[in-house]
């Protein structure tokens, strides 16, 4: 795995442990649908919450969740319409949540500081996308 696969492993990681710690129950992490993927799906409460999750190792590219793009978040939704169409009830409420995960300081293949910031509602899905 090369350096930036395994900070953003690292990032996920960080990012499902903050998750659960506020009450999210995780369903599913990586999920593929095609070519396209969620880092972590996740219940918050009754919404079905689909979290992509950016790490960086410094600001110098910009703050981590500004790489979510139009064309990410276009992504996304392909993946979560593929998620819900296997669910029994595709009906349910939904949020798009990005997690930015800036890592202050790394040692041996580990973020040993780091600050998160969970944006909920990062995004809107809309018929045009």
């Amino acid at each position: 795995m090369n350096a930036p696969q395994w900070l953003g492993a690292e990032g996920e990681k960080i990012a499902a442990r903050h998750l659960a710690a506020k009450g999210y129950r995780i369903v599913a992490r990586n999920y593929r649908f095609h070519r396209n993927e969620i880092d972590i799906i996740a219940f918050d409460g009754e919404a079905l919450c689909f979290i992509e999750v950016k790490t960086r190792a410094s600001l110098g590219k910009g703050h981590p969740a500004e790489s979510v793009t139009l064309s990410k978040q276009k992504e996304i939704a392909r993946a979560a319409a593929g998620y819900l169409a296997s669910l029994d009830d595709p009906w349910i409420t939904c949020r798009f949540d990005v997690i930015a995960v800036l890592a202050l300081s790394i040692d041996e293949r580990s973020i040993r500081k780091y600050e998160i910031e969970h944006i909920k509602a990062a995004f809107m899905v809309g018929d045009k996308g």
